[in-house]
């Protein structure tokens, strides 16, 4: 599966221009840690990001907030409010980013019901749509 995945361009250009205006870039992500670490690696993503909280290394899933907490102190930084959480899954990232107390941008790829968008502060409908309104609120 890791050798499947590809990251385009222009999302790994928006990733490290939120890094370089000051934000630090975590992946937190359900699923095995040798799929996880082999797409993370695979793709480039390992070097576009501060930090990744895999629940199959750290024994916990989203929604659970742990493993965001895991991903902001791997960051060098706590969960103090301000910060964004940018998913495609209702319950696991959007609801899950919201019980941790970040803004969240819901990537609705369609799949869902409109009464699934958790109350969102933003839907889009591509990533690099999310990666734009982080970066307005710098």
């Amino acid at each position: 599966m890791p050798y499947l995945v590809r990251c385009r361009p222009e999302v790994m250009n928006g990733l490290s221009r939120l890094r370089t205006s000051g934000w630090k870039v975590a992946i937190v992500t359900n699923g095995t840690a040798d799929n996880q670490l082999g797409k993370i690696h695979q793709t480039g993503l390992a070097e576009v990001v501060d930090a990744y909280a895999l629940s199959g290394l750290e024994g916990v899933r989203k929604p659970d907030m742990r493993l965001f907490e895991i991903a902001a102190m791997r960051c060098g930084v706590a969960l103090a409010g301000g910060e964004w959480m940018a998913g495609d899954h209702p319950v696991k990232d959007i609801a899950g980013g919201q019980a941790a107390g970040f803004r969240t941008v819901w990537v609705d790829r369609g799949a869902s019901s409109p009464d699934e968008k958790y109350n969102a502060d933003y839907v889009v409908m591509d990533v690099l749509q999310a990666i734009e309104i982080i970066e307005c609120h710098v």
